[in-house]
């Protein structure tokens, strides 16, 4: 049994708040530089290499690549060998959160009532947070900030079991072409498919935190992945929504078991700026 304080994990929230802010991952700012070669109209070519200028800028000024610094969500895997000590878990994650707004002089956009809307908690509080227990004696963490731009054009759908393959990219592609240019295309699509109603969310905001460079271990899902990828980007909605051929940098598909009774799929839109930084404790 390992003892972790739980100040380490505040440490680290605190850091990769700022860092993923700051940093894009660098297999989505590649594929972003490389998108520039497969556009063929001058305009989304321009809009593609702003993009990509403006990844160079943050780096070099040490400045949020987005003036929207996202909502946190914090995705923690828990070693079950892990003894957490020194506090309460949930109060570090958000201390973390607090600090790394804070000290980083990130945008606070959380409100802390959803309908009347006249607080702002100040400090980007509370997080969204996930835990799954894992094996081991390590804890990783992982920081998502997530933009409104792009998770206000994501959806869930209740499918029918007889749903075909051909009818789940058309499914993915309609939420997509509906989005037009609202979420900053380029995107990256995170696809949930299976699960129930909140599973399948859950599944695809997971799906935006796998390295894009990195396909379905299933080649049935790879392949899947591949032929959604190809039409949404069919759609011509391009960069920052001026036409294009290139719409979406990635779709990545995480699965889960489901009722023989229903199809659960949700689509959870990630921008341009997909952020997501981990560290293991």
């Amino acid at each position: 049994m390992r003892e972790i304080p739980v100040s380490l994990i505040a440490d680290a929230v605190r850091d990769l708040c700022i860092e993923a802010n700051q940093f894009l991952p660098q297999s989505l700012a590649d594929t972003l530089a490389q998108s520039v070669e497969k556009e063929h109209s001058p305009l989304a070519r321009g809009v593609l290499c702003d993009l990509c200028r403006n990844l160079d800028a943050a780096k070099e000024l040490n400045v949020p690549i987005c003036q929207d610094t996202g909502m946190a969500v914090v995705f923690l895997e828990i070693g079950q060998d892990v003894h957490l000590v020194g506090g309460d878990l949930n109060a570090a994650v958000n201390e973390g959160v607090s600090r790394g707004y804070l000290e980083g002089y990130l945008r606070c956009s959380v409100v802390s009532d959803p309908v009347r809307r006249d607080h702002n908690t100040g400090d980007n509080t509370p997080a969204v947070l996930h835990l799954s227990m894992v094996p081991g004696e390590q804890v990783k963490v992982t920081v998502a900030p997530k933009g409104f731009g792009s998770e206000n054009m994501s959806a869930v759908r209740m499918l029918t079991p007889s749903a075909t393959p051909e009818k789940i990219v058309a499914e993915v592609t309609d939420v997509i072409r509906k989005a037009g240019g609202n979420p900053c295309p380029p995107i990256v699509v995170g696809v949930g498919i299976g699960g129930d109603f909140e599973l399948a969310a859950y599944l695809a905001k997971k799906a935006l935190c796998r390295d894009v460079a990195e396909r379905n271990p299933d080649p049935f899902y790879a392949d899947l992945e591949q032929r959604m990828l190809e039409s949404v980007n069919a759609l011509g909605i391009g960069p920052q929504g001026f036409g294009g051929d290139v719409t979406a940098l990635a779709v990545n598909i995480e699965t889960y078991p489901t009722h023989i009774a229903g199809l659960p799929l949700a689509v959870n839109v990630g921008c341009h700026v997909t952020r997501h930084s981990s560290r293991v404790i």
